[in-house]
Protein backbone atom coordinates (compact mmCIF):
# COMPACT_ATOMS: atom_id res chain seq x y z
CA UNK A 1 0.00 0.00 0.00
CA UNK A 2 1.28 3.40 -1.15
CA UNK A 3 2.37 5.80 1.38
CA UNK A 4 -0.45 8.90 1.88
CA UNK A 5 0.40 12.14 -0.04
CA UNK A 6 1.83 14.77 2.18
CA UNK A 7 0.43 18.38 2.50
CA UNK A 8 1.36 21.18 3.48
CA UNK A 9 -0.09 23.23 6.26
CA UNK A 10 -0.16 26.70 6.79
CA UNK A 11 -0.93 28.69 10.12
CA UNK A 12 -0.67 32.57 10.00
CA UNK A 13 -1.95 34.97 13.06
CA UNK A 14 -1.52 38.47 13.57
CA UNK A 15 -1.22 39.24 17.38
CA UNK A 16 -2.84 43.04 17.26
CA UNK A 17 -5.22 45.45 15.98
CA UNK A 18 -5.96 49.11 15.98
CA UNK A 19 -4.04 51.38 12.95
CA UNK A 20 -1.11 51.96 14.59
CA UNK A 21 -0.07 48.22 14.29
CA UNK A 22 -0.85 48.05 10.54
CA UNK A 23 2.38 46.34 10.17
CA UNK A 24 1.37 43.12 11.83
CA UNK A 25 -1.64 41.89 9.55
CA UNK A 26 0.07 43.36 6.55
CA UNK A 27 2.99 41.18 7.03
CA UNK A 28 0.04 38.28 7.32
CA UNK A 29 -1.35 38.78 4.78
CA UNK A 30 1.66 39.23 2.38
CA UNK A 31 2.82 35.78 3.72
CA UNK A 32 -0.76 34.51 2.63
CA UNK A 33 0.00 35.45 -0.88
CA UNK A 34 3.43 34.01 -0.64
CA UNK A 35 1.52 30.44 0.50
CA UNK A 36 -1.09 30.67 -2.32
CA UNK A 37 1.27 31.84 -4.69
CA UNK A 38 3.41 28.41 -3.55
CA UNK A 39 0.06 26.42 -4.38
CA UNK A 40 -1.00 25.99 -1.13
CA UNK A 41 -4.41 25.08 -1.36
CA UNK A 42 -6.86 27.81 0.83
CA UNK A 43 -8.30 24.70 2.13
CA UNK A 44 -4.56 24.02 3.67
CA UNK A 45 -3.65 27.76 5.32
CA UNK A 46 -5.29 29.34 8.17
CA UNK A 47 -5.65 32.77 8.80
CA UNK A 48 -6.12 34.74 12.10
CA UNK A 49 -6.16 38.33 12.06
CA UNK A 50 -8.23 40.92 13.51
CA UNK A 51 -9.98 42.77 10.13
CA UNK A 52 -9.72 46.09 11.43
CA UNK A 53 -7.13 47.61 9.01
CA UNK A 54 -8.72 47.43 5.42
CA UNK A 55 -11.63 49.43 6.23
CA UNK A 56 -9.97 51.53 9.15
CA UNK A 57 -11.42 55.27 9.52
CA UNK A 58 -7.63 56.27 8.85
CA UNK A 59 -6.96 53.75 5.82
CA UNK A 60 -7.15 56.39 2.60
CA UNK A 61 -7.17 53.41 0.67
CA UNK A 62 -10.16 51.40 1.60
CA UNK A 63 -9.86 47.76 0.94
CA UNK A 64 -6.33 48.14 0.64
CA UNK A 65 -3.51 47.25 2.55
CA UNK A 66 -0.07 46.85 1.24
CA UNK A 67 3.45 45.82 2.98
CA UNK A 68 6.10 47.43 0.85
CA UNK A 69 6.15 51.22 -0.31
CA UNK A 70 3.74 51.36 -3.23
CA UNK A 71 3.20 47.79 -3.25
CA UNK A 72 0.96 45.50 -4.40
CA UNK A 73 -2.76 45.15 -2.39
CA UNK A 74 -1.83 41.86 -0.64
CA UNK A 75 -5.39 42.39 1.03
CA UNK A 76 -7.02 40.45 -1.72
CA UNK A 77 -8.58 37.64 -1.19
CA UNK A 78 -7.41 37.30 2.34
CA UNK A 79 -9.85 34.68 3.75
CA UNK A 80 -11.52 35.53 7.15
CA UNK A 81 -11.01 32.48 9.00
CA UNK A 82 -10.85 34.34 12.43
CA UNK A 83 -11.13 38.10 12.73
CA UNK A 84 -11.91 40.10 15.82
CA UNK A 85 -13.00 38.17 18.91
CA UNK A 86 -12.03 34.88 17.38
CA UNK A 87 -8.33 36.10 17.25
CA UNK A 88 -7.54 34.65 20.94
CA UNK A 89 -4.87 32.58 22.28
CA UNK A 90 -7.80 29.54 22.65
CA UNK A 91 -8.36 29.56 18.84
CA UNK A 92 -4.92 29.83 17.99
CA UNK A 93 -3.67 26.55 20.06
CA UNK A 94 -6.70 24.89 18.96
CA UNK A 95 -6.57 25.73 15.06
CA UNK A 96 -2.41 24.76 15.61
CA UNK A 97 -3.41 21.25 17.19
CA UNK A 98 -6.42 20.18 14.99
CA UNK A 99 -9.25 20.51 17.45
CA UNK A 100 -11.62 21.70 15.95
CA UNK A 101 -14.31 21.07 19.44
CA UNK A 102 -11.85 23.37 21.06
CA UNK A 103 -12.67 26.42 18.67
CA UNK A 104 -14.45 28.75 20.53
CA UNK A 105 -16.23 31.50 17.49
CA UNK A 106 -18.09 34.27 17.87
CA UNK A 107 -18.22 35.16 13.90
CA UNK A 108 -20.04 33.10 11.43
CA UNK A 109 -18.29 30.62 9.44
CA UNK A 110 -16.61 26.76 9.93
CA UNK A 111 -14.09 25.95 12.55
CA UNK A 112 -11.16 26.14 10.14
CA UNK A 113 -7.98 23.71 11.56
CA UNK A 114 -4.82 22.19 10.72
CA UNK A 115 -6.27 18.71 10.02
CA UNK A 116 -2.48 17.57 9.56
CA UNK A 117 -1.59 13.87 9.48
CA UNK A 118 1.72 12.08 10.40
CA UNK A 119 3.21 12.76 6.84
CA UNK A 120 2.18 16.40 6.51
CA UNK A 121 4.40 19.55 7.03
CA UNK A 122 3.28 22.67 9.22
CA UNK A 123 4.34 26.22 8.81
CA UNK A 124 3.18 28.56 11.59
CA UNK A 125 4.30 32.82 11.02
CA UNK A 126 3.06 35.00 14.21
CA UNK A 127 3.12 39.03 13.97
CA UNK A 128 2.71 41.40 16.97
CA UNK A 129 3.85 42.64 19.92
CA UNK A 130 6.22 40.19 22.23
CA UNK A 131 7.78 40.19 25.68
CA UNK A 132 9.86 37.46 27.49
CA UNK A 133 8.43 34.42 27.52
CA UNK A 134 4.96 36.06 26.03
CA UNK A 135 3.11 37.06 22.18
CA UNK A 136 0.24 39.12 22.75
CA UNK A 137 -2.96 38.58 21.21
CA UNK A 138 -6.02 41.14 20.69
CA UNK A 139 -7.26 40.26 24.93
CA UNK A 140 -4.81 38.16 26.56
CA UNK A 141 -0.97 36.50 25.57
CA UNK A 142 0.49 33.37 24.44
CA UNK A 143 2.95 32.35 26.94
CA UNK A 144 5.65 30.68 25.83
CA UNK A 145 5.08 27.19 27.93
CA UNK A 146 2.02 27.14 26.07
CA UNK A 147 3.28 27.40 22.32
CA UNK A 148 5.98 25.06 23.06
CA UNK A 149 4.14 22.30 25.38
CA UNK A 150 1.49 22.40 22.31
CA UNK A 151 4.39 21.47 19.61
CA UNK A 152 5.35 18.67 22.04
CA UNK A 153 2.23 17.32 22.48
CA UNK A 154 1.72 17.20 18.71
CA UNK A 155 4.83 15.79 17.63
CA UNK A 156 4.40 13.06 20.60
CA UNK A 157 1.01 12.48 18.83
CA UNK A 158 2.38 12.55 15.28
CA UNK A 159 0.44 15.17 13.86
CA UNK A 160 3.12 16.39 11.68
CA UNK A 161 6.19 15.07 9.83
CA UNK A 162 8.04 18.02 10.20
CA UNK A 163 7.05 21.66 11.87
CA UNK A 164 8.69 24.98 11.07
CA UNK A 165 8.13 28.51 12.66
CA UNK A 166 8.92 31.62 12.42
CA UNK A 167 7.79 34.62 14.76
CA UNK A 168 7.94 38.12 14.11
CA UNK A 169 7.79 40.07 17.99
CA UNK A 170 10.59 41.91 20.04
CA UNK A 171 11.66 39.09 22.35
CA UNK A 172 10.79 36.86 20.18
CA UNK A 173 13.56 34.20 20.80
CA UNK A 174 11.82 33.46 24.20
CA UNK A 175 8.67 32.15 22.77
CA UNK A 176 10.56 29.33 20.84
CA UNK A 177 13.79 28.94 22.59
CA UNK A 178 12.79 25.80 24.22
CA UNK A 179 11.74 23.97 21.13
CA UNK A 180 12.54 20.51 21.53
CA UNK A 181 16.06 19.49 19.52
CA UNK A 182 15.43 16.04 19.50
CA UNK A 183 11.84 16.36 17.65
CA UNK A 184 11.47 17.36 13.59
CA UNK A 185 10.80 20.83 14.61
CA UNK A 186 12.62 24.30 13.74
CA UNK A 187 11.99 27.60 14.46
CA UNK A 188 13.05 31.45 13.76
CA UNK A 189 12.85 34.65 16.03
CA UNK A 190 13.35 38.08 14.66
CA UNK A 191 15.33 39.02 17.90
CA UNK A 192 16.79 37.38 20.59
CA UNK A 193 14.96 36.56 24.00
CA UNK A 194 16.06 40.26 25.22
CA UNK A 195 15.70 42.16 22.47
CA UNK A 196 13.00 44.24 20.29
CA UNK A 197 12.35 43.54 16.94
CA UNK A 198 11.58 46.71 14.17
CA UNK A 199 9.36 48.41 12.18
CA UNK A 200 9.85 49.61 9.10
CA UNK A 201 8.49 51.80 6.16
CA UNK A 202 6.63 54.47 7.46
CA UNK A 203 4.15 55.54 5.04
CA UNK A 204 3.07 59.53 5.34
CA UNK A 205 -0.35 58.74 3.89
CA UNK A 206 -0.81 56.05 5.90
CA UNK A 207 0.52 57.66 8.92
CA UNK A 208 1.79 54.37 10.05
CA UNK A 209 4.32 51.74 9.72
CA UNK A 210 3.91 48.95 6.76
CA UNK A 211 5.95 46.26 7.55
CA UNK A 212 9.07 45.20 10.35
CA UNK A 213 12.81 44.61 8.91
CA UNK A 214 12.55 40.53 9.90
CA UNK A 215 9.13 39.65 7.88
CA UNK A 216 10.52 42.21 5.06
CA UNK A 217 13.73 40.34 4.78
CA UNK A 218 12.30 36.51 5.01
CA UNK A 219 9.34 37.44 1.87
CA UNK A 220 12.25 39.17 0.12
CA UNK A 221 14.30 36.34 -0.18
CA UNK A 222 11.27 34.13 -0.51
CA UNK A 223 10.18 36.18 -3.48
CA UNK A 224 13.79 36.40 -5.18
CA UNK A 225 14.71 32.43 -4.37
CA UNK A 226 14.21 29.58 -6.11
CA UNK A 227 12.44 27.09 -3.55
CA UNK A 228 13.66 23.89 -4.79
CA UNK A 229 17.11 24.42 -4.72
CA UNK A 230 17.11 27.01 -1.41
CA UNK A 231 17.93 25.39 1.99
CA UNK A 232 15.98 26.69 5.20
CA UNK A 233 20.00 27.30 6.15
CA UNK A 234 20.53 29.92 3.58
CA UNK A 235 17.21 31.41 3.71
CA UNK A 236 18.59 32.24 8.17
CA UNK A 237 22.29 33.29 6.64
CA UNK A 238 20.64 35.72 4.21
CA UNK A 239 18.75 36.80 7.18
CA UNK A 240 21.58 37.36 9.35
CA UNK A 241 23.49 39.78 6.73
CA UNK A 242 20.57 41.94 5.89
CA UNK A 243 18.82 42.09 9.17
CA UNK A 244 20.66 44.76 10.75
CA UNK A 245 18.73 45.85 13.57
CA UNK A 246 17.93 42.57 15.22
CA UNK A 247 19.37 39.45 15.59
CA UNK A 248 17.79 36.63 14.19
CA UNK A 249 18.25 33.38 16.04
CA UNK A 250 17.63 29.67 15.48
CA UNK A 251 15.98 27.24 17.45
CA UNK A 252 14.73 23.62 17.98
CA UNK A 253 16.50 20.62 15.32
CA UNK A 254 18.70 22.41 13.48
CA UNK A 255 18.98 19.65 11.49
CA UNK A 256 15.99 20.78 9.61
CA UNK A 257 17.21 24.28 8.61
CA UNK A 258 18.92 21.73 5.78
CA UNK A 259 15.44 20.90 4.21
CA UNK A 260 14.68 22.88 0.53
CA UNK A 261 11.81 25.63 1.72
CA UNK A 262 9.89 24.01 -0.73
CA UNK A 263 9.44 20.63 1.56
CA UNK A 264 7.13 22.87 4.21
CA UNK A 265 6.18 26.09 2.17
CA UNK A 266 6.13 24.63 -1.63
CA UNK A 267 6.73 26.36 -4.41
CA UNK A 268 5.71 28.10 -7.50
CA UNK A 269 4.50 26.67 -10.79
CA UNK A 270 7.37 26.91 -12.37
CA UNK A 271 5.24 26.77 -15.69
CA UNK A 272 3.79 30.21 -14.90
CA UNK A 273 6.05 32.89 -14.84
CA UNK A 274 6.86 34.85 -11.58
CA UNK A 275 6.41 38.14 -11.01
CA UNK A 276 8.95 40.69 -11.23
CA UNK A 277 10.15 41.88 -8.20
CA UNK A 278 9.24 46.07 -8.72
CA UNK A 279 11.99 48.46 -7.43
CA UNK A 280 9.82 49.37 -4.69
CA UNK A 281 9.53 45.69 -3.07
CA UNK A 282 13.49 45.39 -3.35
CA UNK A 283 14.47 48.81 -1.34
CA UNK A 284 15.98 48.15 1.94
CA UNK A 285 14.18 48.50 4.47
CA UNK A 286 13.70 52.33 6.41
CA UNK A 287 12.87 54.38 9.25
CA UNK A 288 13.53 51.39 11.59
CA UNK A 289 11.95 52.03 14.74
CA UNK A 290 12.07 49.85 17.91
CA UNK A 291 8.20 48.44 18.09
CA UNK A 292 8.15 49.81 21.60
CA UNK A 293 8.71 53.28 20.19
CA UNK A 294 6.38 53.52 17.32
CA UNK A 295 2.93 54.49 19.01
CA UNK A 296 5.55 57.72 19.79
CA UNK A 297 6.93 58.18 16.28
CA UNK A 298 3.28 58.12 14.28
CA UNK A 299 2.22 60.56 16.82
CA UNK A 300 4.63 62.88 16.06
CA UNK A 301 4.56 62.42 12.56
CA UNK A 302 0.68 63.39 12.21
CA UNK A 303 1.78 66.39 14.31
CA UNK A 304 4.59 67.95 11.96
CA UNK A 305 2.51 67.04 8.73
CA UNK A 306 -0.65 68.59 10.62
CA UNK A 307 -1.93 71.99 9.37
CA UNK A 308 -4.91 72.95 11.31
CA UNK A 309 -3.89 74.76 14.45
CA UNK A 310 -6.48 73.21 16.40
CA UNK A 311 -5.90 69.62 14.68
CA UNK A 312 -2.47 70.25 15.79
CA UNK A 313 -2.78 71.28 19.39
CA UNK A 314 -5.41 67.96 19.72
CA UNK A 315 -2.36 65.78 18.14
CA UNK A 316 -0.22 67.40 20.92
CA UNK A 317 -2.52 66.55 23.84
CA UNK A 318 -2.72 62.77 22.66
CA UNK A 319 0.98 62.46 22.46
CA UNK A 320 1.26 64.22 26.15
CA UNK A 321 -1.26 61.22 27.61
CA UNK A 322 0.74 58.60 25.21
CA UNK A 323 4.07 60.03 27.58
CA UNK A 324 2.16 60.04 31.08
CA UNK A 325 0.55 56.70 30.85
CA UNK A 326 4.49 55.44 30.16
CA UNK A 327 5.72 56.89 32.88
CA UNK A 328 2.88 56.05 34.92
CA UNK A 329 3.50 52.46 33.71
CA UNK A 330 7.12 53.05 34.33
CA UNK A 331 6.45 54.42 38.00
CA UNK A 332 4.24 51.13 38.93
CA UNK A 333 6.72 48.66 37.80
CA UNK A 334 9.20 50.19 39.66
CA UNK A 335 6.99 50.35 42.82
CA UNK A 336 6.20 46.30 42.42
CA UNK A 337 9.91 45.46 42.12
CA UNK A 338 10.58 47.52 45.27
CA UNK A 339 7.63 45.92 47.11
CA UNK A 340 7.92 42.26 46.04
CA UNK A 341 11.62 42.58 46.80
CA UNK A 342 13.29 45.41 48.14
CA UNK A 343 16.96 44.23 48.14
CA UNK A 344 16.29 42.40 44.42
CA UNK A 345 13.49 45.22 43.25
CA UNK A 346 16.52 48.10 42.15
CA UNK A 347 18.64 45.49 40.38
CA UNK A 348 15.59 44.21 38.43
CA UNK A 349 14.96 47.35 36.70
CA UNK A 350 18.05 47.26 34.65
CA UNK A 351 18.73 43.55 34.54
CA UNK A 352 17.86 41.66 31.31
CA UNK A 353 18.09 38.02 32.25
CA UNK A 354 17.33 35.05 30.12
CA UNK A 355 13.59 33.23 31.19
CA UNK A 356 14.08 29.35 32.36
CA UNK A 357 10.93 29.76 34.53
CA UNK A 358 8.66 29.39 31.78
CA UNK A 359 5.27 28.55 34.42
CA UNK A 360 5.73 30.98 36.75
CA UNK A 361 6.91 33.60 34.49
CA UNK A 362 3.35 32.88 32.76
CA UNK A 363 1.78 32.89 36.09
CA UNK A 364 3.05 36.20 36.99
CA UNK A 365 2.05 38.09 33.30
CA UNK A 366 -1.16 36.89 33.61
CA UNK A 367 -1.95 38.47 36.80
CA UNK A 368 -0.15 42.14 35.60
CA UNK A 369 -2.13 41.62 32.36
CA UNK A 370 -5.43 41.04 34.26
CA UNK A 371 -4.79 43.25 36.59
CA UNK A 372 -3.77 46.48 34.72
CA UNK A 373 -6.14 45.59 31.61
CA UNK A 374 -6.68 48.77 31.31
CA UNK A 375 -3.28 49.61 30.06
CA UNK A 376 -3.61 46.65 27.70
CA UNK A 377 -6.81 47.70 26.32
CA UNK A 378 -4.81 50.88 24.91
CA UNK A 379 -3.46 51.54 21.50
CA UNK A 380 0.58 51.66 22.89
CA UNK A 381 -0.25 48.22 24.92
CA UNK A 382 3.50 47.23 24.05
CA UNK A 383 5.02 49.99 26.72
CA UNK A 384 3.56 48.02 29.65
CA UNK A 385 5.20 44.81 27.61
CA UNK A 386 7.89 46.46 28.04
CA UNK A 387 8.71 46.65 31.11
CA UNK A 388 7.88 42.57 31.75
CA UNK A 389 11.57 41.94 31.47
CA UNK A 390 11.48 43.57 35.22
CA UNK A 391 9.08 40.29 36.61
CA UNK A 392 11.71 38.17 34.71
CA UNK A 393 14.63 39.48 36.59
CA UNK A 394 13.05 39.36 39.80
CA UNK A 395 11.60 35.46 39.10
CA UNK A 396 14.93 34.12 38.13
CA UNK A 397 16.49 35.80 41.06
CA UNK A 398 14.48 33.82 43.36
CA UNK A 399 11.85 36.21 44.38
CA UNK A 400 8.57 34.02 45.30
CA UNK A 401 5.65 34.32 42.42
CA UNK A 402 2.84 35.19 45.24
CA UNK A 403 5.23 37.93 46.44
CA UNK A 404 5.50 39.43 42.92
CA UNK A 405 1.75 38.64 42.37
CA UNK A 406 1.07 40.67 45.75
CA UNK A 407 2.83 43.66 44.99
CA UNK A 408 0.95 43.68 41.25
CA UNK A 409 -2.56 43.72 43.60
CA UNK A 410 -1.22 45.97 46.34
CA UNK A 411 0.24 48.56 43.66
CA UNK A 412 -2.64 48.54 41.31
CA UNK A 413 -4.68 49.21 44.64
CA UNK A 414 -2.76 52.52 45.74
CA UNK A 415 -2.37 53.84 42.38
Amino acid sequence: MGQTQSKHWVLLAAGSKDWTNYRHQACVCHAYQMARRNGVPDEQIVVMMYDDIARNQDNPYPGRIINVPNGPNVYQGVPKDYIGEDVSVKNFLAVLRGDEAGVVKQNRGPKKVLNSGENDTIFVYLSGHGAIGLFAFPTEDLHASDLVGTINKMSRLQQFSKLVIYVESCCSGSMIADLPKNAQVYGVSASTPLKPSYACFLDNDRQTFLSNEFTSQWLLHSKMSDLTSTTFQEQFEYLKNEVTNSTPCQYGNNELSKLLISNILGCPDSRIPAAPISADEGVRPTNLTPSHDVPLIIQQNRIQREKDPEKRRALQRDYDKLLQTRNRIEKAVRDIAKHACPERGPRALVARRPLTQLDDMKKVAKHFRRTFSEWHEEQDDCCALQHIHVFVSLIESGVEVARIKAAITHVHSHR
